[in-house]
């Protein structure tokens, strides 16, 4: 039977033409198959309410058109509700990105590159605090200015010691941040032009000190860089990426009996709002198990990771495991005892 095999997304991303060796895109749009812009229009009530089990349906079976992708995403990573009316996101969206611009203006005033179309690859705070004196880092504040040369520079402005270590922790963080974001996707068009390096250095500078927790790590420029591509405003795409790193969190922290999920449903990440005591359902399946058989956060030591194991597979037996058993031996004794 004849099949239409679809017409190529490449278009959509457009590569540099010196990168010769970037491998075609397997995905293909199917027309009737891939969800287009006015299919996805039309999965909207007049209200707003999203049909979102229709429209995940026809995502399955043939993807998701280009031009609607970064709207979509927003749905699928948990930025809004299926069920919210147009209002109530305008509402969300407004909320959210005037949390994002504060948070953007509080890193600012730590270190003034953020927001300024500018980024940093050299190291521009020592381990102990002391701001660096390095010309590469000093000729990326002061491009204007030309090459700084160290002794032109007035002492007290650049010698400032930090105290606060997790300033300095988030400090030591952002020329990390800039080398790996000068690399990121640097056979694509669209980051040719400074202000889509510098946007994408900005929203991993804000998440890494919003969320000192997780702050940054090698890798979370490529996912992160869709979101930049994808969506327009600067907010909207952090807090998609905010979203999947919360999905990305949850799975990472679902068996580990050491980590805690730090994350709520709202959007505050104040230190009041990390302090407060985490309530049941905010644990990972083995430190949830622990709770409900009379364990208390950071009074009993957990049981060990083989008897929820073993308790996950033997069902019908797990209830008196969790609650008994303390190692392996006594996982044999509860067993053999039960008929």
């Amino acid at each position: 039977m004849w099949r239409d095999p679809g017409a190529p997304a490449d278009s959509f991303y457009e590569t540099r033409p010196e990168c010769t060796d970037v491998p075609k895109s397997k995905f293909r749009i199917k027309a009737g198959k891939t969800l287009s812009a006015r299919k996805w229009h039309a999965a909207f009530s007049p209200e707003g309410y999203l049909d979102i089990g229709k429209t995940l349906g026809r995502i399955h079976r043939g993807g998701i058109h280009p031009s609607i992708r970064g709207e979509v995403w927003e749905f699928l990573l948990g930025c809004y509700d299926p069920k919210s009316t147009f209002q109530e996101r305008d509402e969300i969206r407004q909320r959210r990105r005037d949390l994002y611009n504060t948070w953007k203006e509080e890193c600012r005033i730590l270190f003034p590159l953020v927001g300024s179309g500018r980024f940093i690859t050299a190291p521009a705070v020592a381990e102990d605090g002391t701001q660096c004196l390095d010309p590469l880092v000093l000729l990326e504040k002061n491009p204007e200015n030309g090459p700084v040369v160290l002794q032109d520079v007035t002492p007290p402005s650049y010698l400032e010691k930090i105290t606060d270590k997790r300033i300095i922790q988030w400090m030591l963080t952002l020329h990390q941040i800039g080398l790996d974001v000068v690399r990121t996707d640097r056979t694509l068009v669209f980051y040719e032009k400074k202000e889509n390096l510098s946007k994408l250095w900005d929203i991993l500078s804000v998440y890494a000190k919003i969320d000192s927790d997780v702050g940054y790590g090698q890798g979370m420029s490529d996912l992160c860089s869709p979101m930049i591509i994808l969506l327009n405003d600067e907010a909207d795409a952090f807090w998609c990426f905010e979203r999947l790193m919360r999905r990305l969190m949850m799975w990472a922290l679902e068996y580990d009996p050491d980590l805690f999920w730090m994350y709520e449903e709202a959007d505050d990440k104040s230190e009041e709002f990390k302090g407060r005591m985490k309530s049941l359902r905010h644990y990972g399946k083995y430190e949830r198990e622990n709770m409900k058989n009379g364990g208390k956060n950071g009074e009993d030591p957990p049981f060990p990771i083989s008897v929820f194991l073993v308790a996950s597979v033997l069902k019908e037996k797990s209830a008196i495991l969790l609650q008994q058993a303390k190692g392996l031996d006594d996982v044999v004794k509860v067993c053999t005892s039960l008929p």
